[in-house]
């Protein structure tokens, strides 16, 4: 009983840990544009940011949290084994984002976390364990596996399309405006910037809200899996601390190392990534920012000046987030083959 109190608590600090690692990394994702355009200072563009990244897990419901802690199945697994999983699942997601954020590469969070997850899980416990979806797609339902990655794989074709069309209205709209607009586009990403702060707190601390409800209900601290309300307030501060922190590293590859951004640009990128997240968050499915701000800023360059784009650095962008699965995934089971090597965890 005592292994497995203190196995619960340690895995409920690595969930937050993760969440941490998830808002600094993500930190680049949300304020690059706002500095890249010169809309805000990092420091105003840090506290609004953080204000809204806070607010956005206590009032963007828990419809991703209910996906993301459902799509490995761990009922009938030793309680001690299952948390086991779980933190080694962590573990893996946690060093591949530090791994990528230290050398400035704008990789997804979301991936690295079901990357970790299921090759904890896998290795474990065997593959019946993952919630795949396949046998749900003939009835066209998205369940488990097949949501969280139609979500991830969709989000970046949709950002990169809508930003297209987004950058095209605006410019049209804009066409005979003086240089004198640029200060009112300036402005305007006060508010769009605050909009993509609350849909990313919405949508990425609802995935550390889900494994950390699956945490109590495995270690049987809770009868049922419903989200409590400290743990949205424990999520929602660390990924806002994360944030608060600030993953510089990784904007100048999103404001400049992709296509160079001015004020009609930032607003268009914004607009679109906020959407972009929010719906998905409104609809349970769990999406990178990364990948969507990315991408956003893709389409609005390929909108004005395809041949601008830096293709080159977007393709390694891109190989990154391929890679990022599999990647954390290793990491997960060396990091359980040490875990279960020490605790003595066992099926």
């Amino acid at each position: 009983m005592e292994t497995l109190f203190l196995l619960a608590v340690a895995t409920v600090v690595i969930v937050l840990v993760f969440d941490y690692t998830n808002g600094f990394h993500d930190a680049a994702n949300i304020v690059a544009t706002v500095i890249a355009s010169r809309a805000m200072t990092p420091a105003q563009a840090v506290i609004i940011v953080g204000v809204f990244e806070f607010l956005g897990p206590l009032l963007g419901g828990t419809a991703v949290a209910n996906t993301i802690g459902k799509f490995i199945t761990l009922d009938g697994v030793a309680p001690v084994l299952a948390l086991s999983i779980l933190l080694c699942g962590l573990i893996g997601a946690i060093v591949w984002n530090l791994v990528t954020w230290y050398f400035g590469i704008p990789s997804s969070s979301s991936h690295a976390l079901v990357g970790g997850l299921i090759g904890a899980v896998v290795v474990a416990v065997g593959p019946d364990h993952v919630a795949w979806g396949f046998a749900e797609l003939a009835e066209c339902r998205l369940t488990g596996i097949t949501k969280v990655l139609a979500a991830l794989v969709l989000s970046p074709l949709i950002g990169f399309w809508v930003g297209f069309i987004i950058h095209r209205l605006m410019s049209t709209l804009l066409r005979a405006a003086s240089p004198a607009a640029n200060s009112r586009l300036r402005g305007a990403q006060f508010i769009t910037a605050a909009g993509l702060a609350f849909s990313h707190g919405a949508n990425d601390a609802q995935k550390s809200m889900g494994i950390l409800t699956l945490v109590l209900l495995l270690g049987g601290f809770i009868p049922s899996f419903e989200v409590p309300f400290w743990v949205m307030l424990a999520c929602a501060s660390a990924i806002t601390l994360g944030i608060l922190s600030g993953g510089w590293r990784i904007v100048r590859t999103l404001g400049f190392a992709i296509y160079r951004v001015r004020p009609i640009h930032a607003l268009g990128s914004q607009l679109t990534s906020a959407g972009v997240i929010l719906a998905a968050s409104i609809g349970g499915a769990p999406v990178s920012t990364t990948h969507v701000v990315a991408t956003s800023i893709m389409g609005i360059g390929a909108s004005e000046r395809p041949r601008a784009v830096r293709w080159a650095k977007a393709k390694d962008i891109a190989t990154t987030w391929i890679i990022t699965i599999p990647g954390a995934a290793l990491v997960a089971i060396q990091a359980y083959a040490l875990v279960n090597l020490f605790i003595g965890a066992r099926a």
